[in-house]
């Protein structure tokens, strides 16, 4: 079934109480807004916070009769989006990395070096990200990291898919020269 029918049919029979459909909807997209609050927040306990209220807010609306979800991953990706910016406008702060991105189970030193360098190219990548404007940041996330395709992105912004790819390009070009200075 094509995931946006497939959508379509979930939200249907969670307005109508079917709490086994919220669960397949969470299954299915919460790896990827996860993932997407993380590397905007750089905290996996917020990241969790942030991830939870953007199901909760989803189960409110799909609860209100008035309001239709044309394209759920959007609309998921969108209260995502607004969460992080009420985040870091109520707190006014910047968020640091946490010591356990990398799991902290490690069997030999080799792992050890590796995982530091690992967790090097990650901070320095994420700082190239944070000093991006905001619509490259997400553009490089989805599109790199959540493996979405052009046209997708397009219905998230509003934009045709040529322009995406155009933005997706200057985006890469941005972070490039931010991780070479």
């Amino acid at each position: 079934m094509e995931p946006k029918i497939r959508d379509k049919f979930l939200i249907h029979k969670v307005a109508k109480g079917d709490s086994d459909a919220f669960g397949k909807i969470y299954e299915n997209y919460i790896t990827k807004i996860y993932r997407f609050i993380f590397f905007k927040v750089s905290s996996k306990e917020i990241a969790e916070d942030l991830a939870s209220q953007v199901f909760y807010k989803l189960l409110t609306t799909i609860k209100n009769p008035e309001v239709k979800i044309e394209n759920l991953q959007a609309f998921l990706y969108q209260i995502a989006r607004n969460l992080v910016i009420d985040y870091y406008r109520q707190n006014n702060k910047t968020v640091d990395l946490e010591d356990d991105i990398i799991d902290t189970e490690i069997s030999s030193q080799e792992k050890i070096i590796e995982k530091i360098d690992l967790k090097a190219d990650i901070e320095k990548v994420r700082q190239a990200l944070d000093g991006m404007k905001e619509e490259y940041r997400d553009l490089i996330i989805w599109y790199y990291l959540e493996g979405l395709q052009a046209q997708e992105i397009a219905g998230f912004l509003n934009k045709t898919p040529g322009a995406v790819r155009v933005l997706i390009h200057r985006a890469l070009n941005q972070l490039k020269t931010k991780l070479e200075a």
